[in-house]
C-alpha cells in the first residue's frame, strides 16, 4: 500500500485528526513525504530566498495512519523498512533560527544534488556527504489529555522567557487543527526527533495515547549531523517504507520515544572540543565552543566559507558528550567525518 500529501496531510498534532489509512500490524506501507519546509526552496532559489521562508509551513506530515489493534498503554514499533529518495535536496540558514543564530544572521543557501549515495553542492567543492536517510519527523497523536499538559508546560517555558515555538494558526493545515501542537519540538508522542539513526532497518518505539495510535511522519533528511546545528539537514521529500507491530502490556511503562538502531561502521573524524569558559557546567556553551572551533577548522583547512561550512556542520558533523562530571567544565566535541573530502577537493 502506499500513499501520499494527496490522500492526507497535517502540520500539527491533533487527536481528532481523520486518518488517511487503515493498516494491520506487520503490513508494510509506503508513505510519500513533501520536505520539511514545504517546497519553499528549490533549484532556482537564491541565498535571498532563505531570509522568508514561512516557518508556520513546517512540517507537511503524510498521514495520520490508524493502526488496527494499537490501544493507549501499547507501545507502537515502527520498523523503518526502507526509503526512496529524489535528486535534489537544500539545507540553508535562515535569520534568526539555528544554534549559532546570534552568529550567523545572513541568509545562505546550499543546494544539493544527489545521486542516491551522496550529496554534493557546488556551495561546498570537493566534498561528498554520504546519504545517511532517516526521518525527522515521527510520531503519534496526543490525547486531548496530554495535549493540553503539553500546552500548559511550553506556555510556562515561554512565561519565564524561554524560546517556544509561536502557534500561527493561520499556517495551519487542516484549519481544523489549528488548536493543535505545532511539530517543532520532540514531546512524549515523537515528534521532531532528527534522530539520524533512524535509518533503514531501524525501529522506533512510540507510546500510544490514542486508539489507532495515528501515526504520522515526514522531514526526511538525506543526512544530518547529530544537533543539526544549522536547523536543516539535507531536506528531501522522499517516500518511506515502514511496518507496525505493537507491544501489549509491555513490561516497563515508556514515557518517551526509544529505539533499536543497525550497528554504523566506524569512520575516521577529525574532532573539535570545547568547554563551558564562563559558566559551569553549561553543555550549550561547550557545544557552541566545539562548534565554532570546528568552523573555524574548515574554513582554514578546507578554503570553505564560514556560512557553507556552518551548512555542512549541520549535514554531517556530530555534536557528542564527551564528559559531564569534570567539574567545572564538561567537554563537547564536534566530529567531521573525513570521508567527506573528496581526492583533489577543496583541502589546502
Amino acid at each position: 500500500m502506499r500513499i501520499g500529501p494527496e490522500d492526507g496531510w497535517h502540520n500539527r498534532w491533533h487527536p481528532d485528526l481523520a486518518p488517511t489509512v487503515s493498516v494491520r500490524p506487520g503490513e508494510a506501507l509506503t508513505l510519500e513525504t513533501r520536505d520539511g519546509i514545504d517546497g519553499q526552496l528549490t533549484r532556482e532559489s537564491t541565498h535571498a530566498d532563505c531570509a522568508t521562508p514561512d516557518l508556520g509551513l513546517a512540517h507537511p506530515l503524510t498521514g495520520p495512519v490508524h493502526v488496527e489493534g494499537a490501544e493507549p498503554g501499547d507501545v507502537l514499533e515502527v520498523n523503518f523498512v526502507g526509503y526512496e529518495t529524489p535528486g535534489f535536496g537544500v539545507n540553508c540558514v535562515i535569520p534568526g533560527f539555528g544554534f549559532l543564530a546570534d552568529v550567523f544572521d545572513e541568509p545562505f543557501l546550499v543546494p544539493w544534488e544527489l545521486d542516491g549515495a551522496v550529496a554534493r553542492s557546488p556551495e561546498l567543492p570537493g566534498i561528498a556527504v554520504p546519504a545517511v536517510t532517516h526521518a525527522g519527523v515521527a510520531g503519534v497523536a496526543p490525547s486531548h489529555a496530554l495535549m493540553e499538559r503539553q500546552r500548559e508546560r511550553e506556555e510556562a517555558i515561554r512565561a519565564a522567557g524561554g524560546p517556544v515555538a509561536d502557534p500561527q494558526p493561520e499556517s495551519a493545515h487542516p484549519t481544523t487543527a489549528a488548536d493543535g501542537l505545532r511539530t517543532i519540538p520532540p514531546r512524549e508522542t515523537g515528534g521532531n526527533l532528527d534522530i539520524r539513526r533512524l535509518t533503514a532497518g531501524a525501529t522506533l518505539l512510540l507510546p500510544v495515547h490514542v486508539p489507532g495510535a495515528l501515526f504520522s511522519l515526514g522531514d526526511v533528511h538525506f543526512a544530518q549531523g547529530d544537533g543539526e546545528v544549522c536547523g536543516t539537514g539535507i531536506e528531501i521529500a522522499a517516500a518511506v517504507t515502514v511496518r507496525f507491530g505493537l507491544r501489549k502490556a509491555p513490561r516497563v511503562a515508556q514515557a518517551f520515544p526509544a529505539y533499536l538502531a543497525p550497528v554504523s561502521p566506524g569512520r575516521a573524524v577529525f574532532a573539535t572540543t570545547g568547554i563551558s569558559e564562563t559558566a559551569a557546567m553549561d553543555l550549550t556553551q561547550a557545544a557552541r565552543a566545539a562548534l565554532l572551533a570546528m568552523i573555524d577548522w574548515l574554513e582554514a583547512e578546507h578554503g570553505l566559507s564560514r556560512p557553507a561550512a556552518y551548512c555542512l556542520c549541520s549535514a554531517c558533523v556530530d555534536l557528542h558528550l564527551s564528559q559531564v562530571v569534570d567539574v567545572p567544565y564538561p567537554l563537547v566535541s564536534a566530529l567531521c567525518p573525513l570521508d567527506i573530502f573528496e581526492a583533489g577537493g577543496a583541502s589546502r
